[in-house]
């Protein structure tokens, strides 16, 4: 049976008009496909680079950075610009390219006088990774997420100061490593917290020694020890739990009720329903203090609770308190070990160098 003659004519204008379409796609104009060169000398892609770079034009300067990268690969800035390549991404706030960056620089030039920079900027790209805009401005914890990135972040660390312990980095990869521990140890806190909600104590109890043992000097030992006394008593292990308790009146006293109760509340400094409610914003009340902290940390927190109401309702956005600006590493930004939740630029390569 044959089709109409209108079938007939749609069938080949819809033929014609596929064909055509294949034709362009298949057939790329000569100017998609042909290279046609450096345009430049390597000096002038450099010397344009680091001027894009003083600027602060990162996505000039990663055009020429790879431009230099591209057409001259044995050159004599070819290594230089794959350090200030790195450098582009992270401040480009690529950080998956700026870990592979610095990955393809450790693997083609191991032996390179700065390549110390690398391993370090690679850390603190996956420590950047873990932390997300509305983490920076409220009371909000990555640590109560995943907290993947940081354990990538802290293995570079180690990795970097075992190969370099002498690195003008060093210090400051050090300082991050103290502050992914205290991240690491909350996270196993919060796991214990929500196990005593659900009476799981035999787990609270494991993750709380867990930080014991692997986070001794981090700020979350004191409700470690609490929980461990409070979980031992649930579990009927009374004279375990009465161990933990004596430790806690000799080192902690604030953290035992006048009934020789565990104060786990104050152990956890928990905030207000309406802090919690609306993310930390509203609703900071003096906390209740168990634990002797350091001149350093006392003098942080009274910094951070005498933010003004118009800071935290616009989640630190505006009138903002004045901030110290850590000093390692050079050009750093305000300090992320210190803020928790700032950003910081690592030292740009070619300061390195002088």
């Amino acid at each position: 049976m044959s089709l109409p003659r209108y079938k007939v004519t749609m069938l080949a204008l819809s033929l014609s008009i596929a064909t055509v379409f294949v034709g362009c796609s298949s057939n790329p104009s000569k100017k998609d496909i042909v290279d046609t060169g450096p345009k430049s000398s390597e000096q002038s892609y450099y010397d344009k680079a680091m001027k894009a770079l003083d600027k602060g034009q990162y996505g000039d300067a990663e055009k020429s950075l790879q431009a230099i990268d591209t057409y001259y690969p044995t050159g004599q800035y070819s290594q230089q610009s794959q350090l200030e390549l790195i450098y582009t991404k992270f401040k480009q706030k690529d950080y998956e390219a700026t870990i592979a960056q610095a990955d393809r620089f450790i693997r083609l030039n191991p032996q390179h006088p700065n390549v110390d920079y690398a391993y370090y900027v690679r850390g603190v790209a996956n420590m950047e990774q873990n932390y997300d805009g509305i983490m920076r401005y409220t009371s909000l914890k990555q640590s109560h997420r995943d907290i993947g990135y940081l354990k990538v972040a802290y293995q570079n660390f180690v990795d970097f100061i075992r190969r370099f312990p002498s690195s003008q980095y060093a210090v400051d990869a050090a300082q991050r490593m103290k502050f992914i521990g205290q991240e690491l140890a909350e996270s196993e806190m919060n796991a214990a917290r929500f196990n005593v909600k659900r009476k799981a104590y035999l787990a609270a109890v494991e993750r709380s020694q867990w930080v014991i043992e692997h986070y001794p000097q981090t700020p979350q030992i004191p409700e470690a020890l609490a929980t461990m006394a409070y979980g031992y008593d649930k579990l009927g292990d009374k004279a375990t739990s009465q161990q933990y308790v004596e430790l806690l009146k000799l080192n902690y006293p604030n953290l035992i009720k006048s009934n020789g109760e565990v104060n786990l509340r104050a152990a956890r400094k928990e905030g207000s329903f309406l802090n919690r409610a609306t993310l930390g914003i509203l609703g900071r009340g003096e906390k209740t203090r168990g634990v002797v902290e350091s001149t350093e940390s006392s003098a942080k927190e009274k910094n951070d609770n005498q933010a003004s109401w118009l800071n935290r309702a616009t989640f630190g956005l505006l009138d903002r308190p004045d901030r110290e600006v850590s000093s390692e590493p050079a050009r750093a930004d305000e300090s992320l070990y210190d803020r928790q939740r700032t950003q910081q630029t690592p030292v740009e390569p070619k300061q390195a160098e002088q």
